[in-house]
């Protein structure tokens, strides 16, 4: 008979759904399983049994834990089946240590286990305890014991959107124009696919050689905005000065349009078309969200793709399914939420503000006082 594995609290499961990186940032409906007691770690018991160690009492004491790895790094990573155990067996106990904490699995990537603030890739962590030395390795138990006496921050709050009016007019993506790039050898790239399950080709992140491939979404963005206008009740204002709007400051602005919403509450958009070509959308009043995030050959964005990130955020917060926090919690972070207006999904994100003035933290902080749970759905013509 096999161990059992029921060191950790409530019964094991196998590894959330893994979330898609560049392509989707949204989780499908209703979302993975929250995963805090994840399978797979019965030969790192047996091990234990094996140096007359008892696993639970490693599971309680994560000090002991660390040091227990360390001592044993190598015979642990001689094995392939024992290493992959212990760092489940690892992870299960990071995720024992605070409430928000969590496994996530990510397309293409090592699985985590953590929080919104802090994550950790237990395969490194066990790596980096057999060639540590002892300071490192005390740095990493101060630095665990730390993290699980802070405070968990209250979940942001996500919107639900509202659905369409009867005879709302929908939106229609204008026809993007289809080229084929080549690379420097001459062959054709297959942008969205270029990369099999051994990820990125690690020269290719410093490698951006295609960013005309992109000229399409300031076509996307000004059909979103006469969208905007035919159906709600906004104001529009094109106007460079609106590129100041952004947090972070463009040298490369070819036209500012502002679209603010003729209801108190609900959450302005300024459209930022730039020269790389691409789009930024400041929403609300501290965030930026660019368009797309990241134009290299390693992150393999299409224009297809990054446009429905791009409408994904301009319908739904148009339809009431976007909040922002600040500050959030002892570090005054500010944070987002964001439900997609189709039900698609969600996403949230937090993290310092980016560099900008006092006086704009301040007024920002003033009015997100005036929306605790979210910025209201825009307004329609006529209603």
């Amino acid at each position: 008979m096999g161990t059992n594995e029921d060191v950790f609290d409530g019964q094991p499961r196998g590894l959330p759904e893994p979330i898609s990186r560049g392509r989707a940032l949204y989780r499908p409906e209703p979302g993975p399983a929250i995963v805090r007691h994840l399978k797979g770690y019965a030969p790192f018991v047996d091990f234990c049994a094996a140096q007359g160690v008892r696993a639970g009492e490693l599971a309680a004491d994560p000090e002991r834990l660390i040091w227990f790895l360390r001592r044993f790094g190598s015979p642990i990573a001689d094995d392939s089946a024992l290493s992959a155990a212990a760092a489940v067996f690892a992870g299960n106990t990071i995720a024992g240590l605070r409430p928000d904490a969590e496994w996530t699995a990510y397309e293409g990537a090592p699985s985590t286990v953590g929080n919104r603030e802090k994550r950790f890739e237990t395969d490194r962590l066990l790596e980096a305890l057999r060639i540590a030395d002892d300071a490192a390795v005390r740095g990493l138990v101060a630095t665990l014991l730390d993290w699980a006496r802070e405070e968990p921050d209250e979940a942001p709050p996500m919107r639900l959107p509202m659905s369409p009016a009867a005879g709302q007019p929908r939106y229609v993506r204008p026809d993007l124009p289809a080229a084929t790039y080549y690379s420097r050898n001459g062959e054709p790239i297959p942008y969205g696919r270029q990369w099999e399950e051994d990820g990125p080709d690690p020269d290719s992140y410093s490698v951006d050689s295609h960013p005309e491939r992109f000229a399409g979404l300031h076509d996307v963005a000004r059909a979103l905005i006469g969208h905007l206008t035919a159906v709600y009740d906004v104001d529009v204002q094109t106007d460079p000065a609106h590129a100041r709007e952004l947090l972070m400051e463009r040298q490369d602005v070819r036209q500012a349009v502002k679209v603010t919403p003729r209801r108190p509450g609900a959450a302005a958009l300024t459209f930022v078309l730039t020269g790389y070509p691409g789009v930024v959308v400041h929403a609300g009043v501290l965030h930026d969200f660019p368009f797309p995030v990241c134009g290299c050959d390693a992150c393999d964005e299409t224009v297809e793709t990054t446009a429905d990130r791009l409408e994904r955020l301009v319908l739904s917060v148009a339809a009431g399914g976007y909040s922002e926090r600040y500050p959030v919690g002892r570090k005054r972070w500010s944070e987002y939420a964001l439900t997609a207006f189709d039900g698609s999904g969600s996403e949230s994100g937090q993290g310092e503000p980016a560099p900008t003035s006092v006086a704009r933290l301040h007024d920002a902080e003033i009015r997100l006082r005036e929306a605790p749970g979210g910025w209201s759905p825009w307004p329609l013509l006529g209603s």
